[in-house]
């Protein structure tokens, strides 16, 4: 399950790398207020699908995508996150 997450991380590295034109994620992580934008309308757009308990899983899909794409876009490694996690242990 985690290797789908880890697939959609390498795909944000490759395309950072290797850019494919007319690419959605492309576009995510070249243009940054373009991915913050995407960002906070797929957060709210999660909050909403909750509330009316209706599409979660689409809406939480979007959320995991364009975070990534987000903090690839930033430079924030994902490693760097898990192990900030993983410090907060008690």
């Amino acid at each position: 399950m985690l290797e789908i997450l880890e697939n959609l991380i390498l795909l944000g590295r490759k395309r950072k790398e290797d850019p494919v034109k007319g690419s959605y994620t492309n576009k995510l992580l070249e243009n940054k207020i373009f991915a913050k934008e995407k960002i906070v309308e797929e957060i709210n757009e999660l909050i909403e699908a909750i509330e009316k308990d209706d599409n979660k899983i689409h809406e939480a899909a979007d959320v995991f995508y364009h975070l990534i794409m987000y903090l690839e876009a930033n430079n924030v490694k994902i490693e760097e996150v898990m192990s900030e996690l993983d410090n907060r242990k008690k």
